[in-house]
């Protein structure tokens, strides 16, 4: 799950953002102002920043270029949010250290979109390390998944759902995490998708006795556990 500070003092604004946020999934803490924006990132470094331009204190702008120049935060993506859609506002901000730049007013499907895009770009190289979990191995650069000496036969979807089970092992996921995660902007595409692809994923890991790792958290979600049940 995503961590994202909202840097926002309009609470009505900040409301709304916290609430289509906290629905696709991710993890909402919200700052009113520069000192507590500060105050909340050095509690816990968050994986993206939504930051108003105009706050009480210091400015958006000089937020983002403290936080860029420290070497603790200067690669937390940061889409700034604003009233000045002028040219050299827009070019200001991304000077600043801005990934990205929205002008009020704006769609929340945007604003989504957006966080998606940005949080995909943060770190590519990760996409394309090798991950194992529980003796079962994925290897995005081939497209290969295996145990031991046994390659398993998946499906472009099942390959994209299991790499981001086994980069977020132990965490429960709701459908509605695993369609923004997994899917991303496809935002037309049912809940019930999920489970298709799921049971799928599953008959792919049967034949290497994978299969009960995929596990099904009643009324949550699904989970991919390291620890499997052993057999006599």
């Amino acid at each position: 799950m995503s961590r994202v500070l909202v840097v926002e003092d309009e609470s009505a604004i900040a409301e709304l953002i916290s609430l289509n946020l906290r629905h696709a999934g991710y993890e909402v803490t919200v700052a009113v102002d520069s000192t507590q924006a500060v105050a909340e990132v050095d509690r816990v470094l968050p994986d993206l920043i939504l930051l108003d331009w105009m706050l009480p204190g210091h400015s958006g702008l000089s937020l983002a270029k403290r936080w860029r120049g420290e070497a603790r935060t200067k690669d937390v993506p940061i889409i700034m949010l604003t009233a000045r859609g002028d040219e050299p506002d827009r070019v200001a901000g991304l000077d600043a250290g801005a990934d990205d730049y929205l002008t009020k007013p704006f769609s929340t499907n945007e604003l989504m979109a957006r966080i998606r895009a940005v949080l995909r770009r943060k770190a590519p190289e990760a996409l394309d390390s090798a991950v194992e979990v529980g003796g079962l191995r994925l290897d995005p650069g081939t497209r290969r998944v295996s145990k031991g000496q046994q390659e398993v036969k998946v499906g472009p979807t099942e390959f994209r759902l299991l790499h981001f089970f086994m980069t977020h092992p132990e965490r429960v996921h709701s459908r509605a995490q695993l369609l923004d995660r997994v899917w991303g902007d496809h935002v037309f595409i049912e809940e019930r998708t999920v489970d298709v692809h799921v049971k799928r994923l599953r008959e792919a890991l049967a034949p290497v006795q994978c299969s009960q790792m995929i596990e099904t958290v009643r009324g949550a979600g699904y989970r991919l556990t390291q620890t499997q049940p052993t057999t006599a």
